[in-house]
């Protein structure tokens, strides 16, 4: 097996070969300093690069590629490997709806059981086609229980346990998953007082929630706080937050139950009759009378890629290890990239919001190089994020692409993947920028905008886009 790429014996940026002069003998466009552009940067903490041939292997150049430093969600373009290997890019989840009697003069004889396959994906619109093919079949009513079943997963309260209440990128996980396990909070002032709403919206259904609840306190900080039960969530938020109207989406904590009761409400709109929905402890069977299925695999990452969904890399990865912890789950798939591509990672999870997973830019380039020769399937999944200018700005039409992964935490940022020029050399790299200790010091209630992180942020993005910018220029 290939070992990883090292770059002990770069200690600074080689110099490359002059360029020849373009057409007309006009000079080509200055490429800055690497050393420069990180200065200006003005980062705390560390920095580390490496950017190399694809198909050499060549060390093209690096910075600090040794050391060990948050991936944040690049850990995610692991996930997507471990998950392509381990699950099969032909897999879908299915969400179904399970009968244990036969439907008798519109009423199903027995219970119906909404029983979830760990589908991270499974949106209001489809529990709402769920309601109308169970119509379709003629229920309108049970003359049992109604019962979900989340036990395709660990059910997790939340993914990472050093978080505010309220960030709806970590929400809780588990067999059975609704709208990333958010619901949507609108408000809008009434008056001298606010109307409030608690619902799962979707494209073409809007089902009101009752099970998580709202109220308005009159209060300065905390903006919300939230109470959790065994049936319910309760939120408060302060008045002082509020203004004259807004949206946000919140995480639930409860999904299975979240799950079925949207199920309930949108089953009612189509004429159904459910009791109050129970938990299912033992895993399910009956006939099959309807089924809610993903995407594919490849495409269900891809979105996981885009759109950095936590909820979907730890489904992914908590099927693909079959493990029961999520911590047990990260070091199985940290075994796992160890056997298969010589590298030494830590990860806790498989999303990167748990701050204490490590690994260094030779190690996930050598990853990256492997993956690509032995066609496992990441590179087409990843996102073009496109080369940038001197300000940051994506440059339109480019020739050259960037199919990347990005990776953000509080003073923390990442980027990894692969920059392919239309014709020459393609090569793959990897930036991790972080201040652990600074991350770290922010009070848990203020790490959803804690001061100095947008800027550092800025900063470093900028950098990255800079030396993208300047490995395309200079060794494409």
């Amino acid at each position: 097996m290939a070992g990883p790429l090292r770059a002990e014996a770069i200690n600074s940026s080689p110099r490359p070969r002059p360029r020849p002069r373009g057409e007309g003998g006009a000079a080509p466009a200055k490429i800055p300093d690497a050393e420069g552009l990180v200065a200006a940067a003005k980062l705390t903490g560390a920095i580390g690069y490496m950017v190399a041939d694809a198909a050499t292997g060549t060390v093209l150049e690096a910075r600090g590629a040794d050391q060990m430093l948050p991936p944040a969600s690049v850990t995610k373009a692991v996930t997507a490997l471990y998950a392509l290997e381990k699950l099969g890019a032909g897999r879908r989840l299915s969400t179904r709806l399970l009968a244990t009697g036969p439907v008798q003069g519109g009423v199903l004889q027995g219970d119906l059981i909404l029983a979830g396959g760990g589908d991270p994906t499974l949106q209001t619109d489809q529990l709402g086609d769920l309601a109308v093919k169970l119509a379709q079949r003629g229920v309108k009513a049970v003359s049992g229980r109604f019962l979900y079943w989340e036990g395709a997963l660990p059910l997790m309260p939340r993914i990472a346990g050093d978080q505010p209440d309220q960030v709806g990128y970590n929400p809780a996980v588990g067999g059975l998953n609704l709208n990333f396990n958010r619901v949507h909070f609108e408000w809008k002032k009434a008056g001298a007082d606010w109307q409030l709403a608690m619902d799962a919206r979707g494209e073409r259904f809007v089902p009101q929630v009752s099970m998580v609840g709202m109220k308005v306190a009159q209060r300065e900080s905390p903006v919300f706080t939230y109470k959790g039960g065994a049936v319910r969530e309760d939120w408060t938020v302060a008045a002082s937050a509020l203004g004259k109207g807004g949206s946000r989406w919140l995480p639930v904590r409860l999904p299975g139950l979240y799950s079925a009761e949207v199920f309930r409400t949108l089953a009612r709109a189509q004429g159904i009759a459910l009791p109050g929905p129970a938990a299912q402890v033992s895993a399910p069977s009956g006939q099959e009378l309807a089924r809610a299925e993903s995407e594919m695999l490849p495409e269900v990452l891809r979105g996981m890629l885009r759109f950095s969904t936590n909820l979907t890399a730890e489904c992914s990865g908590l099927l693909s290890s079959g493990l029961r912890d999520l911590g047990e789950s990260g070091a199985a798939m940290t075994t796992w990239a160890s056997e298969s591509f010589g590298i030494s990672p830590h990860f806790v999870d498989h999303s990167g919001l748990g701050g204490a997973s490590r690994i260094s830019a030779a190690q996930m380039v050598s990853l990256l190089r492997l993956a690509h020769r032995q066609n496992r399937g990441l590179k087409p999944i990843l996102r073009d994020v496109g080369m940038k200018d001197g300000e940051g700005k994506v440059i339109k039409g480019h020739p050259v692409k960037v199919m990347a992964k990005s990776g953000t935490l509080n003073f923390v940022s990442a980027l990894a993947g692969h920059i392919t020029p239309p014709g020459g050399r393609e090569m793959v790299f990897a930036i991790f920028t972080g201040d652990p200790a600074r991350r770290d010091a922010v009070p848990v209630a203020d790490r959803e905008s804690p001061p100095g992180a947008e800027s550092w942020i800025r900063r470093s993005r900028l950098l990255q886009g800079q030396l993208v910018s300047r490995w395309a220029g200079l060794y494409a």
